[in-house]
């Protein structure tokens, strides 16, 4: 038999990244960073960019699944004001919880499983 230099097989794939936008607003921080189970809770790694007036930004790629957060407002911890969900932490606050999903597709399946369902249809009443 002979082998071929080339194999075909693949290594385990990396999981694939799903690029992920934070907004806060705060009209006097100075500095604001990002800590979280994504980035070991290193808010020194996440820096927050300013975009003027008191906005920051960061874009990062994370792998699919649920990661806990918090923002640091100049050294100050803090939930995220726009996240959905937070839990309690081991230290008498709150962390936010960010859900990646695999594809916006499934994120947005996941969003709308937790929405009312609305109803349209109008009765009409029958008089007799």
């Amino acid at each position: 038999m002979k082998h071929n230099k080339h194999n075909h097989s693949t290594p385990d794939a990396a999981p694939q990244l799903v690029p992920v936008h934070f907004e806060f607003g705060h009209p006097t921080a100075s500095t604001v960073c990002i800590a979280g189970t994504f980035n070991q809770w290193q808010p020194e790694t996440k820096f927050l960019h300013s975009s003027g007036a008191g906005n920051w930004w960061q874009d990062l790629a994370l792998a699919p699944g649920t990661y806990e957060y918090c923002l640091i407002v100049d050294g100050q911890w803090m939930p995220d004001p726009m996240a959905p969900e937070t839990v309690s932490n081991p230290f008498g606050g709150r962390n936010s919880v960010l859900q990646v999903a695999i594809s916006p597709a499934v994120a947005h399946r996941a969003a709308a499983a937790t929405l009312p369902l609305k109803n349209d249809n109008k009765t009409k009443s029958n008089k007799l």
